[in-house]
């Protein structure tokens, strides 16, 4: 039979043990050492976000799989959401996690395949916002007309500001802006903005519907889509839907569609854009106003001159219905006359007759004296129109003062003062004139 010969009878040779930890590492220190860094590109699988915000998942092919991690400090800048399913492209090394004796790619770097991770980020969000109903259209709230108090979320320091400013200045000076500043690009900018927004809102509360801001602007001026991306952030967009206060955004130019443009109320392709959506020309607003009091003069000229005609046409038919009255007696008298001449009765005929004549003689006073009260109705009201019409005013030598530049009546002396400017109106035409004394309840004011 032949010996057997145990592992450790050979006394002349040495034999290496190694531990279960040490094969482990070696694998992981032969892994690193044989891979260093490199791009793999995989479907992601079996995803999972674990609390303390690493990911998990797996990296699969038609016929492998390799297990992957992404620590929480390398995944706070993946714009993108990670799902199964999705082919990506990852940076990171390859090693061994020794207590599970298996090898892992450790990412550093992740990015969909075939398209930007932002504008993976973008569409997912999209989607996501949409089926929420923050893009339904009856949400959005109608820009108010000429506001009085306008809030501006934006870079205090940025060009945007001074072109809304500019803009603002030049169409309507008299409004009043609030600024709210806040970061509009890098990594904080989302919250700033957000922040931003609901200050102004914050603004708003417990002042009167006067006091309030009416409507806000909320953007920057152009760039690249990495500087714009604070405004394709859900922070923003979600700060946006909340707010109580109508948005206009203006964020980069025309070409630059962001989230934040889809959720506002309104979207201004630039910023100066935005203060001449938000407000009109006080040039064209007087020209509006000029226009209208010139149709209200034409329509009190209409309603005076059908009030005349109406007056002639009721005469008219007054005196119509009086005569068809008074033809109608005739006709009765003259039947009631012919019925007594068939009786014959003479005497009786002759007292009827009287009778009827003193009848008519009555009804003719009556209907007489009706229309004289009715005429003399008619002439009161019509004198009534009369003075009543601003012209027959003006044509009686009076004229109507109005102040420079608002345009407003002036009923009383104390609202003058010298060199102020003011226009007159009369008969025929209108005069400009300077102020020079005011005279207040018997006193001059030079």
């Amino acid at each position: 039979m032949p010996k057997e010969i145990g592992l450790f009878d050979h006394a002349e040779k040495t034999v290496r043990i190694y531990t279960v930890s040490e094969i482990a590492q070696n694998v992981k220190h032969l892994l690193e050492d044989m891979f260093g860094v490199l791009w793999i590109e995989g479907e992601i699988s079996n995803y999972g976000a674990h609390p303390s915000g690493h990911l998990y998942f797996s990296l699969k092919d038609q016929s492998a799989i390799l297990s992957a991690v992404m620590f929480s400090w390398a995944n706070k800048n993946v714009k993108f959401k990670l799902e199964n399913g999705l082919k990506v492209i990852c940076f990171g090394r390859i090693s061994a996690y020794g207590p599970q004796s298996k090898y892992q790619i450790i990412v550093e770097k992740i990015e969909p395949k075939g398209i930007g991770s932002r504008q993976l980020a973008f569409e997912q969000l999209t989607q996501k916002l949409q089926k929420e109903g923050l893009f339904a259209v009856e949400h959005k709230r109608q820009i108010p007309y000429l506001p009085a108090k306008i809030g501006v979320v934006t870079s205090p320091s940025g060009a945007a500001l001074k072109d809304i400013l500019k803009v603002l200045d030049r169409r309507f000076s008299d409004i009043e802006v609030i600024i709210s500043p806040a970061q509009v690009q890098g990594e904080a900018a989302k919250d700033d903005i957000a922040r931003a927004i609901n200050d102004l809102n914050r603004f708003n509360r417990g002042l009167s519907l006067k006091e309030r801001i009416e409507v806000m602007i909320v953007g920057r001026g152009g760039g690249s889509t990495e500087d714009l991306w604070a405004f394709n952030e859900e922070a923003v967009a979600r700060a946006i839907y909340g707010s109580k206060i109508p948005v206009i955004s203006a964020v980069g130019h025309e070409r630059d569609l962001s989230i934040a443009d889809l959720v506002a109320d309104a979207r201004a392709a630039t910023p100066s854009v935005a203060a001449e959506l938000v407000i009109p020309e006080k040039k064209d607003l007087k020209d509006r106003l000029q226009e209208l009091q010139e149709r209200l003069h034409s329509s009190f000229l209409d309603i005076v001159m059908g009030s005349e005609q109406t007056i002639d046409d009721s005469l008219r038919r007054l005196d119509i219905a009086m005569a068809h009255r008074i033809e109608l007696s005739l006709q009765a008298f003259e039947g009631l006359r012919g019925k007594l001449t068939l009786l014959n009765p003479s005497a009786l005929l002759m007292q009827y007759q009287e009778k009827l004549k003193n009848t008519i003689r009555q009804m003719y006073v009556r209907m007489q004296m009706l229309f004289t009260v009715r005429k003399s109705a008619f002439i009161a009201l019509i004198e009534k129109l009369e003075s009543l019409n601003p012209l027959a005013i003006l044509r009686r030598g009076y004229s109507i003062t109005f102040a420079l530049p608002d345009a407003g009546i002036v009923k009383d002396s104390s609202r003058l003062k010298p060199g102020d400017m003011i226009q007159s109106r009369v008969q025929k035409g209108e005069i400009i004139s300077q102020v020079t004394e005011v005279r207040r309840n018997g006193r001059d004011t030079v």
